[in-house]
């Protein structure tokens, strides 16, 4: 299980909704408490593709959100980015790019503007999916 704050998820949000009618992306770090990934700081970062289809993060941006992961003590989790105009479940694409099989995956649908979903992902050897469950806080 994932956990994550409202206004974490507002941060999420907000970002996607200014990055339109591109994706964004980002990170997700935190620490495990009780078997549960609690994330404690959500990085908001520069889609360099500028595309609606796909994002490749801005290297300087995420490796400073690492170092500022190591440097709190926390854990990546893994990422995040918008679907501006497709559903919250991984593309062909996504999986092929799942690198980690450990790794969450946050997919922000923005299919339906007023009713934006977050769905949290785990990708096993590029092609089996599952969904993690996600709790507000």
């Amino acid at each position: 299980m994932l956990q994550i704050t409202k206004s974490d998820y507002q941060k999420i949000l907000n970002h996607a909704i200014e990055g339109l009618p591109n994706e964004a992306c980002g990170l997700i770090a935190g620490v495990i408490e009780n078997d549960v990934k609690v994330v404690k700081e959500v990085y908001l970062l520069t889609n360099i593709d500028a595309s609606n289809e796909h994002f490749s993060m801005d290297p300087k941006e995420q490796l400073a959100a690492i170092k500022d992961m190591r440097t709190k003590g926390y854990r990546q989790f893994g990422n995040w980015h918008s679907h501006p105009e497709s559903p919250s479940r991984p593309s062909e694409e996504d999986k092929r790019l799942a690198y980690d099989s450990t790794a969450d995956y946050l997919i922000l649908s923005l299919q339906d503007r007023e009713n934006p979903v977050l769905n949290a992902f785990l990708i096993k050897d590029r092609t089996e999916v599952s969904r993690e469950e996600i709790q507000y806080t």
